[in-house]
This record gives structure tokens, C-alpha cells and sequence, in this order.
């Protein structure tokens, strides 16, 4: 694995992780057969290594909200654990174009996934008692290409009257049976993303000629 030093959001960021299928998106790179999502961020891949740049994505309230709020969320997982989180840009794999933007890295077995959320999303996974499984892909993906033990899930909602009920956090330990699963299939997709785009040129080509 290599860390790409910088915050994420900038313009490093967005170049670290330009063409290559992302944890974030790697529920769309699982997506049952060849489905409207998995095709759709496959376009956006191709897009991306034919333009050198990041497709941008939909921002509204909730996004903007959820980025303000996890630095607060950071911290309070922090004080929670009585550790230090590190802060990092962007990990790429060491030979696949894939790669994670963890929230944070713990010591050297851990890392950190928070989800700023409503209240009733937060009383929602409280009561759960896990986490949604949703995001198992995101975090399992973490977990493979930061080459890590455990990932803390944490769900933070800062508008809970009781401190103590404001971060919900539930450690989620590697799964290398999934993990196998889904690097197979992240393979395939890249494998996918590389047959279209030389389709792509020699349909070029041919016009061209």
C-alpha cells in the first residue's frame, strides 16, 4: 500500500485517486451482474482515465453537513479511545488501481469510518446494534488495501442532547473470505474498464483511418 499525503478534498486528493475504483464505490463494483450501478461507475471510471479528471459528484445539504461535522466526529472518537488518529489523503494499492480515503488510521492495526448523520439514522443504527450493513463493502475495503486488523464504524450526531449518545461506534473486524470476494471482483471490474476503453480507441481508430 502507499499513502498519498494530503487532505482530502484537494486537488492531490482528487488526482491520487483519478481513474481508480475507490472503497466508497465498491458496493457499485459488487452490484449483481452487469446492473445500471455498476455500469454507471464504470462510465464514470472510463471518464476519468480519458480526461484526467475526477467526475464530480452530487453535493447537497446532508453531504455538506456530514464534511463539516466529521472533524467534530474525529475528535470525539479520539477521546473515546484515549488514541490518536491520523489523518491521511488517499491509499492506493500496490499493484491494482484501487484504492481508500479512511477517515483516519489507529496505531498500527486500525482505522476509522464516521457517518455524520440525522438523529433518527443515528437512533436507527443504535438500535441496530451493529452497523448498516450497507456499508460493509466501504469498510471491508478499508480494511483490504489499508491492510488493517479492525475498522471502528462510528455514527455521529452532534444534535443529541445526552454527550454520551452522540457517537455510536461499533468495531468491525477483517473478513478475508469477503475480501477475497471482493478484490475478485474489483479485479474484474478494472479488467471491464480496460476492455471498453480499448474498444473505445480502436472504434477511433477505425473512423479515424
Amino acid at each position: 500500500m502507499k499513502i498519498v499525503a494530503c487532505y482530502q478534498g484537494t486537488p492531490e486528493w482528487h488526482a491520487a485517486r483519478c481513474g481508480r475504483a475507490t472503497a466508497s464505490e465498491f458496493a457499485s463494483v459488487l452490484a449483481k451482474g452487469e446492473g445500471k450501478t455498476r455500469a454507471a461507475y464504470m462510465r464514470k471510471v472510463i471518464g476519468e482515465r480519458l480526461t484526467g479528471k475526477v467526475t464530480e459528484s452530487f453535493n447537497n445539504a446532508h453531504t455538506q453537513r456530514g464534511s463539516e461535522q466529521e472533524a467534530m466526529a474525529r475528535l470525539y472518537y479520539e477521546s473515546t479511545i484515549d488514541d490518536f488518529v491520523e489523518q491521511v489523503g488517499f491509499c492506493q494499492h500496490d499493484t491494482l488501481m484501487a484504492g481508500a480515503s479512511p477517515d483516519g488510521l489507529v496505531g498500527n492495526n486500525g482505522g476509522c469510518e464516521f457517518k455524520c448523520v440525522l438523529p433518527h439514522v443515528h437512533v436507527e443504527t443504535m438500535l441496530r446494534g451493529a452497523y448498516p450493513p450497507e456499508h460493509k463493502p466501504q469498510i471491508q475495503g478499508g480494511l483490504w488495501i489499508a491492510e488493517r486488523e479492525w475498522w471502528d464504524f462510528g455514527s455521529y450526531c452532534p444534535d443529541m442532547l445526552e454527550p454520551r449518545m452522540r457517537l455510536y461506534r461499533y468495531r468491525v473486524y477483517r473478513d478475508d473470505v469477503y475480501i477475497k470476494t471482493l478484490e475478485a471482483e474489483v479485479i474484474r471490474f478494472l479488467g471491464d474498464v480496460e476492455d471498453k476503453l480499448a474498444q473505445l480507441r480502436g472504434d477511433v481508430e477505425r473512423l479515424a483511418a
